[in-house]
């Protein structure tokens, strides 16, 4: 993955491309690793960077959704957990299985409870990582060192997969590159073009140089995510609305805060939904909230009631109830919700998919979680096909391995490049070759500056956010050492990109503001 190469074949191989996709979240990756593999010639474009917006803000579940299975949703549940095998077995370094316990504090709880997840194992079938069991007060305390005992009963465990969303829509990218497709970042799509009242292609403007082309292409995919309405209006002014958008709030703590592996479930909150706590690269992840947002936005803030809300439902399940200091970030995404009134509580929305074709033949993907990108990818290559008139294949995408798959037996493997998987051996291998590179970023321990320049040279990253966010993820789980890392890895970003020190400077500077808003006032 390099960028002017990337362009450099866009300009210069013939026209029209078979299918050309709008969106570098999961979805978008998704859709163009899928089609690469069935041959089409695919590009794909992405407004700002991979995963920037929603795929990026997860609560970082690769899972089936016990709280869905509670709402009726069986056939959204089972399809999940299929995907979710999939996923552990195409991509092991990215994804783990973790066990979770649901805590109880009142009578009957342990058996209704266990009754639930029970029926989860089952519609799981061979794709269960694990049985759920019925455990004892005493049996909760020694898997979650940090519940709260007070009022404890007991507690039902069950298995699922947590997994880093930043990486791994960085890695189908990467996947979709070594298929043969051309995938840019930072490529804004300004128009839908079309030939007569067919759908022919797009145009898009570099945001770097500010160039603009036209790609014309036999099919357009539009994943574009919580932004699908917007591209739909390219093709159509008159686009009806699709979606109601969904703001889901995090908050990232020590942790100590729950003393082990395993994650816990509050399985009913104030306002009818759960909450997970989940150990995540040494530190607990909270989330969800679940509240209508007004509009699509890149960057969404946690507010503060959402961080209050998720601090003081930890605290009734934790022995040491979390404070705002304690906060190590807090990040907001948008979830696009397929929702034909506008009125539902976006909690009780589906978060099923469905592919769209406008009258004249743009491709629209919306809904969906992340979970069931694959399926969502290949439901839409499907149609894309057909409308675009090109040979008809199947999807080879269910066992397909996904770029840095290193076949580790248990999940995502140890050490601290584990996330990369077979690409860590050639971050060593920089490592060793310039001894500077083997140095730990200043302000940031854990992080080599190695990293920072694979990220740069070979996964297309060109800003400090796009290294300390999406490309190593630190700006998730902790913020203030992400803005202390800056400054160094912008100087590091700025000779790889042939910068001066003044844009180093200035990079630094923008990303210690937008981190600012990752740490509760």
């Amino acid at each position: 993955m390099n960028r002017e190469p990337m362009i450099d074949r866009l300009r210069g191989e013939g026209s029209p491309w078979d299918i050309v996709v709008i969106g570098g979240g999961a979805t978008g990756p998704g859709c163009a690793v899928d089609a690469a593999a069935r041959g089409y010639r695919t590009v794909l474009l992405e407004q700002a960077d991979f995963g920037k917006g929603t795929s990026s803000r997860s609560t970082k579940l690769a899972h089936g959704g016990v709280r869905y299975l509670r709402q009726g949703q069986v056939g959204l549940v089972v399809e999940a957990l299929r995907e979710r095998a999939r996923l552990m077995a195409n991509a092991p370094h990215l994804v783990r299985p973790v066990s979770f316990v649901v805590p109880t504090y009142r009578r009957f709880e342990r058996a209704y409870y266990g009754l639930g997840l029970g029926l989860y194992d089952i519609l799981a079938g061979r794709c269960a990582i694990g049985r759920s069991r019925v455990l004892t007060r005493a049996g909760v305390c020694a898997r979650v060192p940090g519940v709260n005992a007070a009022g404890l009963r007991g507690g039902v465990r069950y298995f699922d997969a947590c997994f880093d969303d930043a990486r791994l829509a960085v890695n189908l990218a990467a996947t979709a590159a070594d298929l043969g497709a051309v995938v840019i970042n930072y490529a804004r799509v300004t128009a839908i073009v079309h030939e007569g009242d067919a759908v022919a292609g797009v145009r898009v403007e570099d945001g770097e140089s500010g160039e603009s082309w036209e790609i014309r292409a036999r099919a357009v995919i539009n994943a574009a995510g919580v932004f699908a309405d917007g591209v739909r209006r390219l093709d159509d002014p008159a686009a009806e609305p699709t979606l109601t958008l969904s703001r889901g709030a995090h908050v990232v703590l020590d942790g100590a805060f729950l003393g082990g592996d395993t994650a816990l479930l509050v399985p009913r909150t104030d306002d009818g939904r759960v909450v997970f706590a989940i150990p995540y690269r040494g530190r607990v992840l909270v989330g969800t909230t679940d509240t209508r947002a007004s509009a699509a936005e890149l960057e969404p803030h946690a507010r503060d009631d959402e961080i209050e809300f998720l601090l003081a439902h930890a605290a009734r399940y934790l022995a040491r109830a979390p404070e705002r200091a304690d906060v190590r970030s807090a990040f907001a995404g948008l979830r696009p919700l397929l929702d034909a009134d506008g009125e539902r509580p976006t909690a009780r929305l589906s978060r099923e998919h469905r592919v769209l074709v406008s009258a004249r033949g743009l491709v629209t993907i919306v809904g969906g979680k992340w979970t069931t990108y694959r399926k969502m990818a290949e439901d839409t290559v499907d149609q894309a096909a057909h409308v675009g008139g090109l040979d008809a294949t199947l999807s080879p995408t269910r066992t397909l391995r996904i770029h840095g798959y290193d076949g580790a037996p248990d999940g995502m493997g140890t050490g601290p490049l584990a996330r990369y998987g077979s690409d860590a051996a050639r971050i060593e291998a920089l490592a060793r070759e310039d001894p500077e590179l083997a140095l730990e970023v200043s302000g940031a321990p854990g992080l080599l500056a190695a990293e920072v320049v694979w990220a740069v040279r070979k996964e297309m990253a060109r800003t400090v956010e796009d290294v300390l966010a999406r490309r190593t993820g630190l700006l998730f789980v902790d913020a203030r050492a992400a803005i202390a890392a800056a400054p160094a890895a912008a100087q590091l970003i700025a000779a790889e990109l042939g910068r001066d020190t003044d844009w180093a400077r200035a990079e630094a500077a923008r990303f210690a503001a937008l981190a600012a808003h990752y740490l509760p006032a």
